[in-house]
């Protein structure tokens, strides 16, 4: 493909597009913002667009986006050599002063290094110069764990956007050098700058600690960024509509950040925190100006209903002829008016997640609601017109037996003969699905030291799960493997001595059990290994804000099968704080 048909597809897109931003760069900071991911996937993730409208509201900043492209349009730009551009003015990425990278999933780890040499960039940061532009990796995995994707950025940007972009402003406004950038990044929060830092391993390859280089002043560990209040702040929204897009026209929007119910497996839980609600007007102003684009809202939120206002909120929008869409609900929230209020809107599908079918299991992983409760919901959810049901399972799960197993197919039934109850006399039936995956010990959890079950009891356990459920009518169960989820973790847990696999992988067209061998990387020992007596774990250069002595007692707690009950209200949230701190 050449410059002229890259183009001319550009412009093509931006056709379709209501609500991009172009800016005379002229003296403007010049940012080129990637979703390492494909234009359908990436403009449908709110974090990217969320921060596309932050930089563009900066009067001296200008941003350009630009996206990995369809394999057949990848494979003619590798071939002709042809410089990648952006969007907006379809000026090479290259060119640009800042090219960032908003990373949601570990799986595009190796299309952030497609982009950089399809942009004619350096895919590690010691191989650049002051002539490259400064490659700055930020959104969720950033959170979790930075550390495999280390090498390749000149800056990790860990925290929420909206804390993030004015300091980034402030340090291009002061710097006199790129040297000078990079410490006055350092010396910002949420900022951290891999070059400034040596990690330090011990005699078993564990990692034993970080140097920051003694010139620099970069602190050990760098803070998270994050905003104290929503109130100030515009909730995160769709800002550019296309139908181009996994979510068609759908107007998305945050409603809460943070959730206090802390679940033992869940990283957003606790490095969300603390639960902050986005005003109300706002976003209702927002869904209106929005409705001219928009037929559907999609609810953002880890915990929908810790909003207090939530009820008001979808009247509102019903009120204004959308039709509803929250991600996921928490069972302890379905409320009859909240449930009847979806299904005027003309919602068919509500998503749950039980995690798994036992209570005894549930106490372990600190999920704070029953059987009973979850088939009372159930009952409502059913009851009220509402023909299908998703559901979120877990496998591999701490101190989980062969009984666990069955309780998932028990209470599956259960909820089943729910459906069949209120959907025969309808005269429609419904369909459940359900989508289980294997637990990957997260980084910046209960379960951060803990080894993911070993390769063969996870096939095992996948193997009996599907044998307990075939056959069922009307239920779908969606397993992921095991090699799936092995590769996931290995990106998840990994530290710096993984980017040479993400860099195999890049190479070989996505062949990860050749990419290790390539590197030489143990996967096994990220893993498969008890971190417990680990001096240092590779995500401690971020601080998120939790404790190592939390997580220790939480882990406790979920031996003895203990729960930690979540505050009820909102604002006893922050009366939590000072203890997880």
């Amino acid at each position: 493909m050449n410059s002229w048909a890259q183009r001319e597809r550009a412009r093509q897109t931006l056709a379709k597009e209501v609500g991009y931003s172009v800016k005379p760069h002229g003296d403007r900071l010049r940012v080129a913002l990637a979703f390492p991911n494909t234009y359908w996937v990436g403009m449908s993730n709110l974090g990217f667009q969320t921060v596309y409208r932050l930089l563009n509201a900066e009067h001296d900043v200008v941003c350009e986006r630009f996206f990995l492209p369809p394999k057949q349009e990848l494979a003619e730009l590798i071939a002709t050599r042809a410089p990648l551009v952006t969007l907006e003015s379809q000026t090479p990425v290259g060119d640009f002063d800042v090219v960032a990278f908003s990373v949601s999933f570990e799986w595009d780890y190796a299309n952030v290094l497609t982009l950089l040499r399809l942009a004619g960039i350096p895919r590690r940061a010691a191989e650049r110069t002051p002539r490259h532009p400064l490659v700055v990796i930020g959104g969720a995995v950033t959170f979790v764990n930075p550390e495999p994707l280390a090498p390749f950025a000149d800056v990790v940007a860990a925290g929420e956007g909206e804390a993030l972009v004015p300091a980034l402003r402030r340090a291009f406004a002061a710097a006199t050098s790129r040297a000078d950038l990079l410490r006055l990044l350092a010396a910002e929060r949420g900022f951290y700058v891999p070059s400034l830092y040596e990690p330090q391993y011990a005699a078993d390859g564990s990692l034993s600690g970080y140097l920051a280089l003694p010139s620099s002043e970069a602190p050990v560990p760098v803070r998270k960024a994050a905003l104290t209040t929503t109130e100030a702040v515009d909730p995160p929204a769709t800002s550019i509509f296309t139908p181009d897009t996994e979510f068609g026209s759908r107007f998305l929007i945050e409603v809460v950040r943070g959730c206090a119910n802390l679940c033992r497996f869940c990283w957003a839980g606790y490095n969300y925190l603390p639960v902050r609600a986005f005003p109300t007007e706002r976003i209702l102003e927002l869904a209106t100006t929005a409705r001219a684009h928009a037929s559907r809202v999609g609810l953002v939120s880890i915990a929908l209903c810790d909003h207090p206002d939530i009820e008001h909120i979808l009247a509102s929008l019903a009120g204004l002829g959308y039709s509803i869409s929250p991600a996921s609900l928490r069972l302890d929230d379905l409320t009859e008016p909240l449930v009847r209020l979806l299904r005027q809107s003309g919602e068919r599908t509500i998503t749950i997640a039980p995690e798994t079918g036992s209570d005894r299991l549930r106490r372990v992983v600190n999920k704070t609601v029953t059987n009973e409760e979850i088939l009372d919901r159930a009952d409502l959810i059913f009851a009220s017109g509402i023909e299908n049901l998703k559901l979120y399972y877990m496998i591999g799960l701490p101190t989980e037996t062969d009984e666990d197993l069955v309780a998932i197919r028990d209470l599956t039934l259960q909820i089943h003969e729910r459906m069949l109850k209120y959907a025969r006399p309808r005269g429609q039936i419904g369909r459940i699905v359900a989508s289980v995956n294997p637990m990957i010990p997260k980084p910046g959890t209960a379960y951060q030291w803990l080894p993911m079950n070993d390769a063969a009891l996870v096939d095992a356990k996948i193997k009996r799960l599907r044998s307990l459920v075939a056959g069922i009518d009307n239920v779908y169960f969606n397993i992921k493997s095991e090699r799936h989820s092995f590769y996931q973790a290995l990106l998840s847990l990994g530290d710096r001595r993984v980017a040479s696999a993400i860099e195999a992988v890049e190479r070989n067209g996505g062949n990860w059990r050749a990419a290790v061998t390539e590197a030489g990387v143990d996967a096994d020992f990220y893993v498969f290994r008890d971190r417990s007596h680990d001096a240092v774990l590779p995500w401690d250069i971020i601080d998120g804000g939790m404790k190592r002595s939390f997580f220790k007692n939480e882990y406790e707690k979920a031996l003895r099968e203990e729960w930690t009950l979540p505050p009820k209200r909102a604002q006893e949230n922050a009366r939590l704080l000072p203890v997880l701190q």
